[in-house]
């Protein structure tokens, strides 16, 4: 497996962010899809969006420790927070810091109205690879 994560020197630096600029990927693709502060049955547990952060991510690690893989192995991240503000941003910070250090993969944040569940306010797809 190989993810090469680069920040070109033209752009800004988007680690503070957590996230990268580009991911170049070599391998089999895993496709996983939006994970959030679920429990067995699909209900959300908590109503603190850094209570759902938390789990949505563990959640994440589930999906990829299934197939044998783990949140190294992740190039992109897609995430989608309801009512998004900046203090909502720090809180995704710092978990993708608290995971991934200074090499976050790719991210794209969406800030949306609502998602698919009463609820939820924080749901994260990712694409990982395989070598």
């Amino acid at each position: 497996m190989t993810i090469e994560i680069s920040n070109p020197a033209e752009l800004h630096d988007p680690t503070g962010f957590g996230y990268s600029h580009v991911a170049r990927v070599v391998g089999e693709l895993v496709l996983i899809a939006g994970q959030y502060d679920s429990d067995a049955d699909g209900h959300t547990t908590s109503e603190d969006f850094a209570g759902q952060v938390d789990r949505a991510f563990a959640n994440l690690g589930i999906a990829l420790r299934s197939v044998g893989l783990d949140y190294p192995e992740v190039a992109q991240l897609r995430t989608f927070i309801v009512d998004h503000d900046r203090d909502k941003l720090a809180v995704l910070g710092k978990k993708i810091a608290e995971i991934w250090g200074a090499k976050p993969p790719v991210q794209t944040l969406a800030g949306v109205a609502s998602l698919a569940l009463p609820g939820m306010l924080f749901e994260v797809d990712a694409v990982a690879v395989r070598g």
